[in-house]
C-alpha cells in the first residue's frame, strides 16, 4: 500500500538522532538529524494522520535504536494530532463544560456521562512535591521496611567514593542516579539491598583547598596536625553539602552512616590491607624514577595525571662524541672514530645532567652518515640564534660540525636530511647490536658512558633511532639502567630545581631556566644539532594543572610484578560492561610498572614505618603494624602525628624508641579508596564480598577499579567485584567538555530547582534529570543542555499524562468487579498482550543495565500503543458505555492492569512520580501475602500473567493487518474531511474490501454489530463499517475512496460515505435507531444506558 511504501522511505531518511526530538517543523530542527521532522513533513504533505502506518511500523524500528524519538503534533492531553478533527468529542466536552457551569441546551444527558476524575495533577510541581514524597519515604521508613521484608538474595553495589572537595556536577548525577536505578530495581525484585555511599576525604585536592583559604602568614604557622584538622573540617563540611544534593536526586542509601576514608575504622582497615601486602612481600622501598609534581611537591600515581592537548616542549637533536667502538662495530668504519658521534633526540633537555647511556634497538639497522652542511645552513643558524623566536633553530654542531660523522637509524636518514637541511651521505650500515658497549663522552660532564641495547620503545617514528638514557628520569631508562648497572643520577629537588650536585646550574628550575640553560650549554659545546618546538601529550598534575617531571626518589612501592598474573586471571573472571572494559584494564595491568604508593603530604593515612636514625633502615614488622593499626582504630590517623615514638611502638621496641624516627610519608589516595572493599564491603552488615557490582566512569579502569583489584588480589587472591559497569563523560549539548571559562556548565541543582530566571531556567525536578539519565546510552560520552532537558521534560509530561488518564478513568473501579481474562473482548486481550511484552522488555532492560531500552519501550507504549490507539478507542465506552456496563468494566480491568504495571516499571527511574501516582490510587493494592502496599516500592516488581501471552499467533497477525487497514481508513477519511464530506469521523460510514479472502472474512465478521467493543466501527472510530465486494464498492460511485496494496494480503479498497441515520445526542454516533426509541434523540445503546440509570438494577452487558 502507498503508506507502507512511504514508511520505508521515512525509515531510511531518519538517522535516529537525539537532536530531532521534538521539533515544531522540519525547518526548525537544529543539529545533524532532520529525519523525524522530515517524516512529519512527509506525513503532512500526504495528508495523513501521524498515527497511521508511520507510527505502527516506522516508530517501532526507530525506537529500537534511538534514544529520543517523537513526532510533531502529538498531544497526550487530547490524544489527537494538533489540528485534527478526525475524532469528535462532542458529548464529552459538552458534559465537561456543563459541569464547569457552561450549561448547553442539549445537555439533558450530561449526568449520564462518566467523566474522568482524579486529584493527580497534570502539573507535577516537582520542586515542591518531590521533597514531600521524600519526606513521606523517611516517615514511613520505606527503605528499612524493604530490607526487613525482602527475602531474596543480598545485592551489593559498592559505591566508588567521590572527592569531598567541591560542588557536584552532572557527572556525579549520572553516576549516582545510575546506581539508584539498579538498587531500586533490585529492591522491587525482592532482594536485600543496602547501599552505603562513601567519600574520599584524604589527599592533595582537599589539602590545596585548605591552603588556598589561608594567607601566607597563617601558612607559616601551620603544623601537620593543624593542617590535618582543617582538612578534616573542610572534608566533613563538603560531605554534608554533597549528601544533601545526592538525596535531592532521589538516591536511596544509608546516608546517616556513609563510609568516610578519614574515619578511624576505615583507616585501620586500610592499614590492615597495607600490612598484609607487606607480609606477602608485595611492598618494598626503593629509589626509582616516579612521576613527580613540583607544584604539589609529591610523587604521583598514573591515575593522578592528565594529558592535555597542546603542550609544547623544547625538543633537541644533539651529538655525543664517541671515544671507543665495540668489537662488533664494522672494521671499515673504525677510521672515522676521531670525528664520529651518536646523534640523539629528546624533549627534555633538562635531563641531560642525568645522562648515563645512549640506547639503541638491536632489531633496527643503523648507518654512519657524513654531514655536508651548506652555506644556507650556516646562515640559518646565525639568523635563528639572533631572532630567538622559539622556532626551528640550527645548532653549532650542524652549522660548523666538529663531529662530521653521525650514527643514526638508517630508516631516518632521508627524514633527517629534510629536517636539518643538510646532505647526509651514508658511509655504511650495521645492526644495532654492533654498537653495544661502544663509549662516548658526555658533552657537559667529564665522564664517559656506554651505548646499550634498549627495548621496543626505541623506534623510527621520531628522533634519530638512538635514545638519550637517564635512568633517574624515566621508567624505560630505569629498566635499561638496571640491566646494565647504570648510575641513577637525578640532581633535582622537590621543587623541580637543580641541586648542588648540578654545579653551576644549581637553583635553576628544570621546567624553566634550567631547560634553556641545557640547550645553550650544548650549543656552546658544539653538541647541539637542532632545536625545535614539539607539540605532544605531556603529563600534568590533575590537581594543580601544571606539568610534572620524572624524578628518582626514595619511595614505597607495591610490586605489581609479584601478583600480575593473578590480577590478570582475576580480570578474566569478572563480567565487564561494556565488554571493551576488560581489554582496557587488561592492557593497563599488563604494562603497568610498580605502583608508587607513598606521598609527601600531610593529609592522608601515614605509612606506619620507623627509620633507624643512623642507618636509615626501616622498621616495619607484623607486630609494629598491628600495634599501630589498633591505635588508629581507636584514635584515628592523627595519632601518628601527635603521639610519641614510645607510645606508637609496641612494648618490645619501646626501649629503643630514641633510635628511631617516624616516617612522614602518607599513602596514595588510590590506596585509600582501593581498600574500600576491606573497610566497607568486608565489615558492614548487609553487604557481601565480593560485591555484585562496581559502577563508575570509564577513567576508573586506571583508577579505582584497578587499585581495588590490585589490593584485593595481593591480599585475598581474587577481585573484589563480580561485575564492573562503566559510563562515559557528560558533555554539553554540542559534545564539548564543560568548562566554567566557556560558560557551558550545566548544574544539576539548577535543572532540579531552577535558576535565578525562572523562564530561562525553570525547575524541572529530579525525575526529569533521572529520565535524562535513562534516555542516554551511558556506555559512551553523553550530552546534556537546556534544549535536551526541555525535550526530556516533554517526554516526562506525556508519561505523566498517560498515568493521569489511567487514574482518572479508574476513579470508581472496584477490583472485585474485574472481568475475567477469558471474558474480555479481543481488543482488551491484545492490549494486555502488548503490556506483557513491555513488562518483559523492561525487565530484561534492567537486568542488562540497558536503561535507554527501558526509555524507548515505555515511551513508545505510552505515546503510540496506548495514547494513539487503545486510549483513543476506549473513551467511547468509558464515558458513554454505562457506569456498570460490561464494556466499561472490561476496559477498567485492563486500565487497572496497565496502571499497576506501568507505575512499578517506571519506579526505579522516576520514583517521585511513581509514588505520587501510588498515593492517588483510587483503590487499595495488596501483595501476594495479602498485605496492603502503602507505597509503590512495597508493591514489588509487576508480574506478567501467563494468560496475557496466550493470544494466538493468528490473532496477532490479524491485529497487525487490522492496524494497517485502520491506517488506510484514516488516510481516506482525511481526504473526505478535507473535501467537506464529513467533519468528525463519526459522521462517516466506511466500506472496506480485501482481495485476501481470509482477511476479508475476518473483517466482515467484525461488522455485524455496531455495539461490540471489537466491532470495526469502534476500532475505526466511525459510526458504521461495512465489508463489501469490490464490485459492489466500486458501483457505489463514492466520492472518496482509495486502493492500496497490503504486504502479504494483496489489494485493499476503502470507501467513505456519510453515516446512515441521525446523530445520537449523547454519544454523537450516527444510528438509524435515533428517533424510534423511548429517548428519541438517543441511539439504541445510549437509550439502554439511560433507562438503566433511571431504574437501577443488576448490571447487564450492553
Amino acid at each position: 500500500m502507498r503508506a507502507a511504501a512511504m514508511d520505508v522511505r521515512l525509515a531510511s531518511a531518519c538517522c535516529r538522532s537525539l537532536s530531532c526530538f521534538p521539533s515544531p517543523s522540519a525547518q526548525q530542527v537544529q543539529g545533524p538529524c532532520r529525519g523525524v521532522a522530515m517524516a512529519t513533513e512527509l506525513l503532512t504533505s500526504r495528508r495523513l494522520s501521524p498515527y497511521t502506518g508511520f507510527t505502527q511500523r516506522l516508530l517501532p524500528q526507530t525506537f529500537s535504536s534511538t534514544k529520543f524519538v517523537s513526532l510533531r503534533g502529538f498531544c497526550l492531553e487530547s490524544n489527537y494530532p494538533a489540528g485534527s478533527k478526525r475524532r469528535a468529542r462532542g458529548p464529552i466536552m459538552a458534559a465537561k463544560k456543563s459541569a464547569e457551569g457552561g450549561l448547553q441546551e442539549d445537555s439533558q444527558y450530561k449526568e449520564t456521562v462518566d467523566l474522568p476524575q482524579t486529584k493527580f495533577s497534570m502539573k507535577a510541581n516537582s520542586v515542591t512535591r518531590e521533597p514531600e514524597i521524600q519526606k513521606l519515604w523517611e516517615q514511613k521508613q520505606v527503605l528499612q521496611k524493604l530490607l526487613e521484608k525482602n527475602a531474596g538474595e543480598t545485592f551489593t553495589l559498592h559505591d566508588g567514593p567521590p572527592y569531598a572537595n567541591g560542588d557536584l556536577h552532572c557527572g556525579h548525577a549520572l553516576n549516582k542516579i545510575l546506581k539508584d536505578f539498579i538498587n531500586r530495581y533490585q529492591l522491587l525484585q525482592g532482594r536485600k539491598v543496602k547501599f552505603v555511599p562513601g567519600w574520599d576525604c584524604h589527599g592533595l585536592p582537599i589539602e590545596l583547598k585548605v591552603l588556598q583559604s589561608m594567607d601566607a602568614e597563617a601558612r607559616k604557622e601551620l603544623t601537620p596536625i593543624k593542617l590535618r584538622k582543617k582538612a578534616a573540617q573542610f572534608a566533613m563540611k563538603t560531605v554534608d553539602q554533597q549528601r544533601k544534593a545526592f538525596k535531592r536526586y532521589g538516591v536511596w542509601g544509608d546516608w546517616e552512616n556513609p563510609y568516610l576514608t578519614l574515619s578511624p575504622e576505615y583507616e585501620a582497615a586500610q592499614i590492615g590491607v597495607f600490612g598484609q601486602m607487606i607480609l606477602n612481600g608485595h611492598i618494598y622501598r626503593g629509589r626509582k624514577p616516579v612521576h613527580w609534581s613540583p607544584s604539589s611537591r609529591t610523587a604521583l600515581a598514573e591515575a593522578e595525571l592528565e594529558y592535555p592537548e597542546g603542550h609544547t616542549s623544547r625538543s633537541i637533536y644533539a651529538v655525543f662524541k664517541m671515544t671507543h667502538l665495540s668489537e662488533k662495530f664494522p672494521e671499515e668504519l673504525t677510521s672515522l672514530l676521531p670525528s664520529l658521534g651518536v646523534a640523539i633526540w629528546t624533549t627534555t633537555p633538562w635531563t641531560m645532567l642525568g645522562n648515563a647511556a645512549v640506547a639503541v634497538n638491536d632489531k633496527l639497522t643503523y648507518a654512519v652518515v657524513e654531514v655536508h652542511p651548506n652555506a644556507a645552513t650556516g646562515d640559518e643558524a646565525s639568523e635563528s640564534a639572533k631572532s630567538g623566536k622559539g622556532k626551528k633553530r640550527i645548532g653549532s654542531a650542524l652549522a660548523d660540525p666538529k663531529v662530521r660523522y653521525l650514527v643514526v637509524a638508517a630508516d631516518l636518514v632521508k627524514t633527517l636530511e629534510s629536517k636539518w637541511g643538510v646532505k647526509l651521505e651514508i658511509k655504511g650500515t650495521f645492526p644495532g647490536s654492533a654498537l653495544e658497549l661502544s663509549r662516548y663522552t658526555h658533552p657537559l660532564e667529564d665522564r664517559e658512558s656506554p651505548v646499550v641495547i634498549g627495548g621496543d620503545y626505541i623506534t623510527t617514528e621520531t628522533g634519530t633511532g638512538l635514545v638519550h638514557t637517564a635512568p633517574g628520569h624515566g621508567q624505560e631508562d630505569y629498566i635499561t639502567g638496571q640491566k646494565y648497572g647504570l648510575p641513577l643520577l637525578s640532581p633535582v629537588d622537590d621543587d623541580g630545581n637543580y641541586t648542588e650536585e648540578a654545579g653551576k646550574y644549581a637553583g635553576l628550575n628544570v621546567l624553566g631556566d634550567g631547560n634553556l640553560a641545557m640547550v645553550e650549554a650544548l650549543d656552546e659545546n658544539d653538541s647541539l644539532l637542532m632545536e625545535e618546538p614539539y607539540v605532544h601529550k605531556y603529563p600534568y598534575d590533575w590537581r594543580t594543572k601544571k606539568p610534572t617531571i620524572f624524578r628518582a626518589t626514595e619511595q614505597w612501592f607495591a610490586s605489581v610484578e609479584g601478583f600480575r598474573q593473578a590480577a590478570l586471571q582475576a580480570i578474566a573472571e569478572v563480567q565487564w560492561i561494556p565488554a571493551v572494559g576488560e581489554k582496557r584494564i587488561t592492557s593497563m595491568t599488563v604494562s603497568r610498572s610498580d605502583w608508587c604508593i607513598s606521598r609527601q603530604r600531610a593529609w592522608g593515612v601515614p605509612i606506619p614505618v620507623f627509620y633507624h636514625v643512623d642507618s636509615g633502615e626501616p622498621l616495619m614488622t607484623e607486630e609494629t603494624i598491628s600495634h599501630i593499626q589498633s591505635i588508629i582504630a581507636q584514635k584515628g590517623s592523627d595519632a601518628w602525628f601527635y603521639m610519641s615514638n614510645e607510645d606508637l611502638l609496641p612494648e618490645k621496641y619501646r626501649g629503643e624508641a630514641s633510635n628511631y624516627r617516624k616516617g612522614m610519608d602518607t599513602m596514595d589516595v588510590w590506596f585509600d579508596s582501593g581498600s574500600s572493599w576491606a573497610a566497607v564491603v568486608n565489615q558492614r552488615d548487609g553487604l557481601e564480598w565480593p560485591a555484585d557490582l562496581y559502577l563508575e566512569g570509564s577513567d576508573q579502569h586506571r583508577g579505582w577499579f584497578q587499585s581495588s583489584l590490585l589490593t584485593s588480589v595481593a591480599t585475598k587472591g581474587s577481585a573484589p567485584y563480580k561485575r564492573v559497569l562503566t559510563h562515559g563523560f557528560v558533555l554539553d549539548h554540542k559534545g564539548m567538555k564543560m568548562s566554567k571559562s566557556i560558560g557551558n556548565v550545566v548544574d544539576p541543582r539548577t535543572i532540579i530547582e531552577g535558576g535565578k530566571n525562572a523562564k530561562e531556567e525553570p525547575g524541572y525536578g529530579a525525575d526529569v534529570l533521572r529520565l535524562w539519565v535513562a534516555s542516554v546510552d551511558y556506555t559512551g560520552d553523553v550530552m546534556i543542555g537546556p534544549q535536551i532537558i526541555r525535550q526530556t521534560s516533554d517526554v516526562y509530561r506525556k508519561l505523566r499524562g498517560t498515568l493521569r488518564y489511567l487514574l482518572s478513568n479508574l476513579h470508581d473501579y472496584q477490583p472485585e468487579k474485574a472481568v475475567a481474562y477469558e471474558d474480555l473482548p479481543n481488543v482488551d486481550k491484545y492490549a494486555l498482550y502488548q503490556l506483557s511484552t513491555v513488562v518483559d522488555g523492561t525487565t530484561e532492560s534492567f537486568d542488562n543495565f540497558q536503561f535507554y531500552r527501558f526509555f524507548q519501550l515505555v515511551q513508545r507504549f505510552a505515546v503510540v500503543d496506548l495514547s494513539n490507539f487503545y486510549f483513543d478507542i476506549a473513551k467511547d465506552r468509558l464515558y458513554t458505555g454505562g457506569t456498570d456496563s460490561y464494556t466499561r468494566r472490561s476496559c477498567q480491568t485492563v486500565l487497572a492492569a496497565l496502571l499497576l504495571s506501568l507505575v512499578r516499571v517506571i519506579a526505579p527511574v522516576m520514583p517521585h512520580m511513581a509514588e505520587d501516582v501510588w498515593q492517588n490510587l483510587p483503590f487499595d493494592y495488596y501483595d501476594d501475602k495479602n498485605i496492603k502496599a502503602e507505597t509503590v516500592f512495597e508493591a514489588a516488581w509487576p508480574k506478567v500473567e501467563e494468560n496475557w501471552k496466550s493470544v494466538p499467533e493468528s490473532d496477532l497477525k490479524f491485529w497487525a493487518a487490522l492496524l494497517q487497514v485502520r491506517d488506510e481508513v484514516n488516510r481516506v477519511l482525511e481526504q473526505a474531511r478535507t473535501g467537506k464530506l464529513v467533519g468528525a469521523s463519526l459522521e462517516a460510514k466506511v466500506y472496506v474490501h480485501s482481495s485476501n479472502q481470509e482477511l476479508h472474512q475476518r473483517l466482515q465478521g467484525l461488522t455485524g454489530s455496531v455495539e461490540g467493543v471489537d466491532s470495526l466501527n469502534r476500532i475505526f472510530l466511525t459510526s458504521q463499517v461495512e465489508a463489501v465486494s469490490k464490485s459492489d464498492g466500486e458501483s457505489m460511485n463514492l466520492p472518496y475512496s482509495g486502493s492500496s496494496v497490503m504486504e502479504g494480503y494483496g489489494d485493499l479498497w476503502v470507501g467513505i460515505s456519510r453515516a446512515d441515520g441521525a446523530k445520537c445526542e449523547r454519544c454523537w454516533n450516527y444510528s438509524k435507531a435515533v428517533g424510534t426509541l423511548e429517548h428519541s434523540t438517543l441511539c439504541e445503546r445510549c437509550n439502554g444506558v439511560v433507562k438503566m440509570r433511571a431504574a437501577p438494577k443488576t448490571p447487564i452487558a450492553v
